[in-house]
């Protein structure tokens, strides 16, 4: 028998960071096509964590919010919940990653993003402490806020979804043409971000 109270889907998956998950009471999925069905059926946005083994942040935001029965419920109510392993998608972090610096100025990880059910992102940060602290909204307050704007203004998270896409498909273009990011591109995509 078990001692372990709660297990996810988390618990079919290879990667040791996946799996340091599997217990948590937060109804994790792996990223994959039944989470983005699920969030469509169900009409929820997505909450995608992205981290990896080695990373102290990425612990201490598990122990302080993943591991705690009332914001798992929080995020069990109203997020289909993504949890990937940086080392094993770098692909998506690189993109997600983008989304969150353009939005923020800074990355790190853990990478909190949240992502419309076809994985657009619309809002996003790195660690979030329990409640208020270091100048920073405690995690339960950003998933009230989250949930309730993608709820209540379907159209904002749209536009800023659609915003933040346009960026990044020009951070890719610039890339792929080796011309060098400039500030002007740069500030022109922090001021979409902040119009939306």
């Amino acid at each position: 028998m078990s001692d372990h109270q709660h297990t996810n889907l988390l618990i079919n998956e290879t990667s040791p960071y996946l799996l340091q998950h599997a217990h948590n009471p937060v109804d994790w999925y792996p990223w994959g096509a039944d989470a983005f069905a699920k969030a469509r059926s169900e009409n929820k946005p997505i909450l995608l964590s992205i981290g990896y083994s080695a990373c102290h942040w990425c612990h201490v935001m598990e122990h302080e919010s993943f591991e705690n029965e009332e914001i798992a419920r929080l995020m069990n109510a109203n997020f289909v919940s993504i949890k990937v392993d940086r080392e094993e998608r770098p692909d998506l972090d690189q993109i997600y990653m983008n989304a969150v610096q353009m939005m923020t100025h800074h990355g790190g990880w853990p990478m909190t993003v949240f992502l419309t059910s076809e994985g657009v992102p619309f809002y996003g940060g790195t660690y979030f402490p329990p409640e208020d602290r270091y100048n920073m909204p405690g995690f339960p307050r950003v998933l009230i806020s989250m949930a309730e704007a993608y709820r209540e203004r379907p159209e904002d998270i749209e536009q800023t979804g659609a915003s933040i896409l346009a960026e990044l498909n020009r951070l890719s273009l610039a890339r792929e043409s080796n011309e060098p990011l400039s500030q002007e591109l740069l500030d022109h995509a922090f001021r979409g971000i902040v119009k939306s």
